[in-house]
């Protein structure tokens, strides 16, 4: 009998996760019949017992809220990329029982915008300035040429953005967020607000627009989302986001590369119109 491989997604809340869906297409896909996936309800509190009470069967974790950072302090290794923004969203479990953090949301927005043709930028502009813009910036410290400007609802957050462009060698510059349509004219615009935060802006995009990438996926398309489209611009979504990370998760996890994108994709697209 072949032994049984065991992932998951841990967080809270983490009914909601996509996840399960896109890793079992992956192991459909690809015939891993001794490969599961599950989802648990963890919170920091409880991170620490749930990982040192593993056994060997135990491959690796997807990681959400809030357990990004509070993995940290048990990791054995954590790479530059989780290291840089201090947010770790791939737990990897190694036979030799190291626990080594990762984070896949970084290139995998990057591959995100290099699927729709975004390589290269001159400038650009986030909305918002929580985890995912943190993130956000460690993508555009590899892909942007120029300045970054955050448009933030607080000095405190605003701060907090320059000081993440000090670390990351991103040159950021910080708008307040009553001032956010100035953002459209950048040639990427990152939105990374909850649901309906960037709804009132629907309205002011203009006539020629660069590229969007929303970072929701739920509900697709936003006002903002559908209002660039309308305008004839590139629309990178949040699901797009989300396939990309779980591709490298799932190809860290089972050392199986390339990880079957189409697959995982068409999967998190049906469970998103019978959602």
């Amino acid at each position: 009998m072949s032994k049984q491989h065991r992932a998951a997604v841990l967080g809270s809340p983490i009914a909601h996760s996509l996840s399960p869906v896109l890793h079992r297409a992956a192991y459909a896909e690809l015939g891993l019949d001794d490969w599961s996936y599950d989802r648990f309800e963890v919170d920091e509190a409880g991170l620490p017992g749930f990982v040192d009470g593993l056994d060997g069967s135990w491959a690796g974790f997807s990681l959400t809220m809030p357990l990004k950072r509070a993995v940290i302090p048990l990791l054995d290794e954590i790479s530059d990329t989780a290291a840089a923004v201090e947010a770790v969203n791939t737990l990897v479990l190694h036979e030799d029982g190291r626990r080594v953090g990762d984070n896949t949301d970084i290139p995998g927005m990057i591959a995100a915008l290099s699927e729709r043709g975004v390589e290269k930028v001159e400038s650009a502009a986030i909305l918002g300035a929580g985890a995912t813009a943190s993130s956000a910036l460690a993508a555009l410290a590899r892909i942007c040429e120029g300045p970054v400007t955050a448009y933030v609802r607080s000095e405190a957050r605003a701060e907090e953005m320059r000081g993440w462009g000090e670390r990351l060698g991103v040159d950021v510059r910080t708008a307040a967020w009553e001032d956010a349509a100035e953002a459209f004219a950048a040639p990427l615009v990152i939105a990374t607000t909850p649901a309906g935060a960037t709804n009132a802006l629907a309205t002011a995009v203009p006539d020629t627009v660069g590229t969007l990438f929303d970072v929701l996926y739920d509900p697709w398309p936003t006002a903002l989302a559908a209002a660039w489209s309308d305008r004839g611009g590139k629309v990178v979504g949040g699901l797009d986001l989300l396939v990309h990370q779980a591709v490298l998760q799932f190809e860290q996890m089972t050392g199986i590369r390339p990880g079957p994108l189409a697959a995982m994709r068409a999967a998190g697209e049906r469970a998103l119109v019978t959602h």
